[in-house]
């Protein structure tokens, strides 16, 4: 049968169902495939109710616990959820060379489709780690000439060729600095560098530790694990979902546990106790790979290795470390950031959505639109998530050495 938008179109739906969607998403991505999923995530908010404190009204003087009587405390975040969008082009010419063989084109179609699901998982999966304001790397001590090396080198995962990058003074709520973007011309991986399209120094005020976020990200991106466990805990006039959680910055904002002076083992062991004393059961630990492989060496012929299924396709080899109240699987995540372990309770986490996410984005039944200003037919995907947790005091963030 000759290849045509008709064909096109239905060879795109048979090809792309949700299973294969989650297969391609989920493999690479732990925290993104093990989070609990809510895909019906409608109205304008959804609300997030807390207990952080039961009511006092108790004394052995019935007179003082009828006096000292006070209610449940009760806070309720109000979910939002945020946008992402990847787009892919297929150019006509494409389509038109290939009529009569609709496999040659669905070879070359899947290719860029395939690309830009895989982008928008990256940008997901990423944000599930971040604070909502999109950075993805900070700028190390040279601020001149056209190679940008990272503070981190674990972060240059994050960055691809062709990339539009900006740059502002802090990580959330910051300033843009002036004459951005830059393009992102080449990478080298092993250095945690990147060739850019200009000089630094034409970036107005850029400086070491600058944060580098993707154009148009800056404060829209999904509130991952580093927002919900802030590394400092929040003080009066915070406002996370409309909540002000300094009332109780460890019921409401998670455990922050400084292990960064002791061995990677002790220091999980210590946080996992601090969790256990809060009345959390952590039972995975998330850490990024190069502190993966540390763990992994120091514990030497004691380690002990456990697999996490996700589903018949799909499934995560971590090691096992044993907690106060159970066991911990601790695996390793590409998108976690350096030196820092999040151990979590999963059964208070969930990924909220419109829909799976990401997803084709076709709700009026077209797979594709054609390109207005080219050549071409453009397939879009996204999008639309807020991650939330109904028991942050739960959950622990780590400060590794």
């Amino acid at each position: 049968m000759a290849l045509n938008m008709t064909t096109f179109a239905a060879a795109l739906k048979q090809h792309y169902t949700n299973e294969r969607i989650e297969n391609m998403v989920y493999k690479d991505n732990p925290f993104l495939a093990m989070v609990s999923k809510y895909e019906q995530f409608g109205g304008e908010n959804l609300k997030l109710p807390i207990k952080y404190g039961i009511p006092q009204g108790r004394s052995a003087t019935f007179s003082d616990a009828q006096a000292n009587k006070t209610n449940s405390q009760l806070k309720a975040f109000l979910l939002t959820r945020v946008s992402d969008y990847s787009l892919a082009s297929i150019a006509n010419e494409t389509i038109e060379a290939s009529k009569g063989n609709a496999n040659a084109f669905m070879e070359a179609a899947t290719f860029e489709i395939d690309g830009a699901i895989e982008s928008a998982t990256r940008s997901l999966a990423i944000g599930l780690f971040g604070d909502g304001g999109g950075s993805i790397g900070q700028i190390d001590t040279t601020v001149a000439g056209t190679t940008l090396t990272l503070s981190e080198t674990q972060d240059i995962t994050n960055f691809e060729v062709g990339m539009q990058i900006d740059f502002y003074t802090a990580a959330t709520g910051g300033t843009k600095r002036a004459n951005g973007p830059l393009t992102v011309d080449s990478v080298n991986r092993d250095a945690g560098s990147m060739v850019v399209s200009a000089n630094l120094n034409t970036i107005t005020g850029i400086t070491a530790l600058d944060y580098i976020v993707p154009e148009g990200d800056y404060d829209l991106k999904v509130k991952g694990l580093k927002a919900w466990l802030p590394s400092t805990a929040p003080t009066s006039g915070d406002s996370f979902f409309s909540v002000d959680r300094s009332a109780d910055s460890t019921r409401l904002a998670g455990i922050r546990f400084d292990g960064s002076s002791l061995p990677l083992e002790e220091a999980l062991i210590g946080a996992a106790a601090r969790v256990a004393r809060e009345g959390g059961k952590p039972d995975v630990c998330f850490v990024n790979y190069a502190n993966f492989a540390d763990l992994e060496k120091a514990l030497g012929s004691k380690v002990s290795y456990v697999d996490e299924k996700v589903n018949p396709q799909i499934g995560f080899r971590g090691i096992l470390i044993h907690g106060p109240r159970g066991p911990i699987k601790v695996i390793p995540d590409q998108n976690c950031p350096n030196n820092v372990a999040f151990m979590l309770q999963m059964d208070v986490w969930k990924l909220y959505s419109l829909g799976k996410a990401p997803k084709i984005l076709d709700s009026d039944g077209l797979k594709f639109l054609r390109d207005s200003s080219a050549d071409s037919v453009e397939v879009r995907v996204g999008y639309y998530a807020q991650l939330g947790c109904r028991g942050p005091g739960y959950n622990v963030r780590v400060a590794l050495a």
